[in-house]
C-alpha cells in the first residue's frame, strides 16, 4: 500500500507515492493515504496526518499514531522547528549554484482555475532557498509537433523557508524554471483544466514529460522527546531515472 520509511508505538513515516491524495475525496477506502493508513494500523486506529503533501507530490509524510502524539508534533510544525528538504526538475539549466526567491504569494484573481496562486506585492511573504545538484540534457517531445529533440532541465535541491500553498512550484516557476510536469504554473493553464475535465490529449501529455510534477518531499528534520529525528527517502525511479539516463553538464 506504501513504502513505511519508520514505524514504532506513536508514529509512522511513510514515502507517499505520486498521484494518492492525503485525505479521501471518494468512498472508496484505497482512495487516500489516509484511509490506507487506517487500514494498515487496524480498525481501531486513531491515526493523524502531521503533514501534508499535494497530490501529485511524493515523499515524506508523518503519521501519529494517537492524539497525544499529534499534539506534540503539532506544536512542532507550527513553531516552524521543522527543515524540510526536496528534490525538483525544472525546466532550463539554472545559472546560479544556489540562491533564494524571496516573492510574496496570494490569489491569482485573474486566474480561471480557483486554487491557483500568483506572486503578487501584497502576498504573503515568503522564502524558497535552492541549490543546484545537477544541469542535464534529455530527448523527449518537442513543440508544436512533438518531435523528439534534446531540451535543457536541472535536478535542484530545495528548501522553502516559509510554508505557503504550493510555494515550491510557483517560486521555480517565479525564477524562470517550471517543475517539469506542472500543471498549473507550468505556462499553459489549459493543461491544469484539461487535467480535471478528463481531455489531456496524447500531445499535452507528451509536452508534460511526466504523469505528475517532478517534486519530492526527500527529507524532513526535527527535535521531538530532546531527541533529533530525521526522516529520508528516495524519489520514484520515474524521478530519478530520468536525469539518471540523462547527459548532463
Amino acid at each position: 500500500m506504501f513504502e513505511i520509511i519508520f514505524e514504532d508505538d506513536d508514529l509512522l513515516v511513510i514515502n507517499k507515492p505520486a498521484g494518492l491524495v492525503c485525505h479521501p475525496t471518494k468512498g472508496d477506502e484505497y482512495s487516500s493515504l489516509i484511509s490506507r493508513i487506517r487500514l494498515h494500523l487496524g480498525p481501531e486506529s486513531s491515526a493523524h496526518l502531521i503533514n501534508r503533501l499535494d497530490r501529485e507530490t511524493s515523499g515524506v509524510v508523518l503519521a501519529a499514531k494517537n492524539a497525544g502524539a499529534a499534539g506534540e508534533l503539532g506544536k512542532i510544525l507550527e513553531s516552524r522547528a521543522v527543515t524540510k528538504e526536496y528534490l525538483a526538475i525544472v525546466h532550463g539549466h539554472v545559472v546560479a549554484e544556489q540562491g533564494t526567491v524571496e516573492a510574496p504569494l496570494g490569489k491569482d484573481v485573474h486566474s480561471i482555475v480557483a486554487v491557483k496562486d500568483c506572486v503578487r506585492a501584497d502576498g504573503a511573504l515568503s522564502r524558497t532557498d535552492f541549490w543546484v545538484e545537477r544541469r542535464f540534457w534529455q530527448t523527449v517531445a518537442l513543440p508544436p509537433d512533438g518531435t523528439p529533440g534534446s531540451a535543457t532541465f536541472s535536478l535542484l535541491r530545495v528548501a522553502p523557508r516559509t510554508g505557503r500553498k504550493h510555494q515550491i512550484r510557483l517560486h521555480l516557476a517565479h525564477l524562470g524554471h517550471p517543475l517539469v510536469g506542472d500543471k498549473l504554473y507550468g505556462g499553459d493553464p489549459d493543461l491544469y483544466l484539461a487535467l480535471v475535465e478528463g481531455r489531456l490529449t496524447a500531445e499535452q501529455r507528451s509536452r508534460l514529460v511526466f504523469e505528475h510534477h517532478a517534486l519530492h518531499a526527500r527529507a524532513l528534520r526535527f527535535e521531538w522527546r530532546s531527541q533529533p529525528k530525521e526522516y529520508v527517502c528516495d524519489p520514484e525511479l520515474w524521478f530519478t531515472a530520468f536525469a539518471d539516463r540523462s547527459e548532463r553538464v
